[in-house]
C-alpha cells in the first residue's frame, strides 16, 4: 500500500533540491548545513505593522519577555522529566518527537498528512519569524534580509536583523526582539485551541462517530501480546460489547478483574485472553495494549444531508486547526529551550547578565546548559532514530534473506 505522505514529501526535497541545484550562487552556506536564501520579503509590512502601535507593542513585548522566561523553566523541566522517566520507567514515551508527515511518532496523536505538515509549518515559521522582525523594528534595529531556509531537511524561515546594532541594544529591548517567535506561536496555538474547542471538534463530533478502537502496540509478556494480536489492530468489542471509542473502551474493561477471561473482537479476527494484572494498580485488569486512536465513520444521517465531499472537507479543515495547535505549541516551547542559538538559548544568555557582569562565567554556564539540553533532546530523539534504522534495514533484509 503506497504511504502517499511519505510519497509526497520525497517529491517536494526533490523539488527543493532542483530549485537549490539552479539558483546555488543565491544561497549563503553556513557551516555546510544551513542554507538560507536571502530576500526583501516583508520588510515594508514589518516597518509599518512596527509603527502603527508602538505603545501597545512595547506592553506586548513585556508580557512576552515573562511568557519567555515562564515557559523557558516550563519546558525544560518537562524535557527533564521526560528524560528521567525514559530511562526508569517501563513503555514511557519521550518527551520530544519529530513531527513528520506519513508517520505516526508518538501515542495519541493522529498521522500527520503532508498538507497539513507543509501549511502548518509555513505559518508556523512565518508567524514566527515576522514577529521578530516587528519588534527589531519596534526599537529601530535594522533588518538586512528576511527569507528561507534549512537546517539539513529541516524547513525554516529567518530574518536577519543587524546583530551588532541588536548587541548594542538594552537588554529589555534583545529579549523583547528574542522572545517575540516563541511568543506568537504561543498566542496562535492558544487561538488554534479556542477554535478547536469551540467550534471545529464539537461539528466534527456531531458528524462522525466512533467505530473502533486502532491499537498500535502491545506490552511484551502481557494478553495481548501473547495472543500474536498483529498490530496495528481495531479493537471493535470486548465480550460482546461493542467498543467505538476509547470512553467505552475504558468503560468496559473498567469492569473487568485480574484473572478474567476476556474475549477480543478485532478486524483481525477473534482472540481469548486472560487479563492480568495492570502493573500500575494491581486491582485492576491490564490487556497489554498501548498507543490507542479512534477510527471514525460518518454518521448515515450526515452522509445523507450532506453526502460525503463536504463532511470530507471540514474533517480536513479540522485536522489543519488541529495540527496548527499542535505543531505552534510545540515549536513555541522548543525554542525556548536554553539551547544554543534558538531563542531561549538567546533569552538565557541576555538574562545571565542580569546577575553578573563576567563574560567568561557567563559563557560557561550558558554552554553547560546548552550543552545538557542537547543531550537531553538526543536521548529522547534515539528511539525515533532507531526506528528509522529498522524501517530501512528490515526490507533490505527482507530482500536479502529471499
Amino acid at each position: 500500500m503506497v504511504n502517499w505522505d511519505l510519497l509526497l514529501i520525497l517529491i517536494f526535497y526533490g523539488l527543493i533540491l532542483l530549485f537549490y541545484s539552479r539558483n546555488k550562487k543565491k544561497f549563503q552556506v553556513q557551516a555546510k548545513v544551513f542554507f538560507l536564501y536571502k530576500t526583501k520579503i516583508g520588510l515594508k509590512l514589518m516597518d509599518r505593522i512596527a509603527k502603527w502601535f508602538p505603545a501597545l507593542l512595547r506592553f506586548i513585548g513585556l508580557i512576552s519577555i515573562m511568557t519567555g522566561f515562564a515557559g523557558m523553566a516550563f519546558i525544560f523541566y518537562f524535557l527533564l522529566k521526560g528524560t528521567i522517566d525514559l530511562l526508569l520507567v517501563p513503555e514511557a514515551a519521550p518527551a520530544v518527537a519529530p513531527v513528520l508527515p506519513g508517520v505516526k511518532v508518538m501515542a495519541g496523536l493522529p498521522v500527520l498528512s503532508f498538507w497539513h505538515w507543509i501549511i502548518a509549518i509555513f505559518v508556523v515559521a512565518v508567524i514566527h519569524e515576522f514577529s521578530h522582525g516587528v519588534f527589531a523594528r519596534l526599537y529601530n534595529v535594522r533588518i538586512k534580509s528576511s527569507g528561507f531556509a534549512f537546517l539539513g531537511p529541516i524547513l525554516a524561515a529567518f530574518v536577519e536583523p543587524e546583530e551588532k546594532q541588536l548587541s548594542k541594544e538594552k537588554k529589555r529591548v534583545q529579549l523583547a526582539v528574542f522572545s517575540a517567535g516563541p511568543f506568537s506561536n504561543i498566542i496562535l496555538g492558544i487561538l488554534c485551541a479556542l477554535v478547536l474547542g469551540y467550534v471545529t471538534a464539537p461539528i466534527f463530533t456531531s458528524m462522525y462517530q466512533g467505530d473502533g478502537v486502532v491499537v498500535g502496540g502491545v506490552v511484551d509478556d502481557f494478553p495481548a501480546a501473547k495472543a500474536g494480536i498483529e498490530v496495528p489492530f481495531t479493537l471493535t468489542g470486548i465480550n460482546g460489547v461493542k467498543v467505538r471509542d476509547l470512553d467505552s473502551f475504558v468503560n468496559v474493561t473498567d469492569r473487568l478483574h485480574p484473572g478474567d477471561k476476556a474475549g477480543l473482537e478485532t478486524d483481525k479476527g477473534e482472540y481469548s485472553i486472560v487479563l492480568a494484572k495492570n502493573p500500575d494498580n494491581e486491582t485492576k485488569s491490564f490487556i497489554g495494549v498501548t498507543s490507542f486512536d479512534v477510527k471514525r465513520k460518518l454518521k448515515e444521517e450526515v452522509r445523507v444531508k450532506y453526502g460525503r465531499v463536504l463532511p470530507a472537507v471540514f474533517s480536513w479543515v479540522h485536522m489543519l486547526v488541529f495540527w496548527l495547535f499542535v505543531i505552534n505549541i510545540g515549536v513555541g516551547l522548543f525554542n525556548l529551550l536554553p539551547l544554543g542559538p534558538v531563542d531561549g538559548g538567546r533569552m538565557f544568555l541576555t538574562g545571565l547578565f542580569f546577575f553578573t557582569n563576567k563574560p567568561d562565567k557567563v559563557k560557561r554556564i550558558w554552554g553547560f546548559i546548552s550543552f545538557f539540553c542537547l543531550l537531553l533532546i538526543l536521548i529522547n530523539m534515539a528511539p525515533y532514530v532507531w526506528k528509522l534504522v529498522v524501517f530501512i534495514i528490515k526490507p533490505l533484509a527482507l530482500l536479502f534473506g529471499a
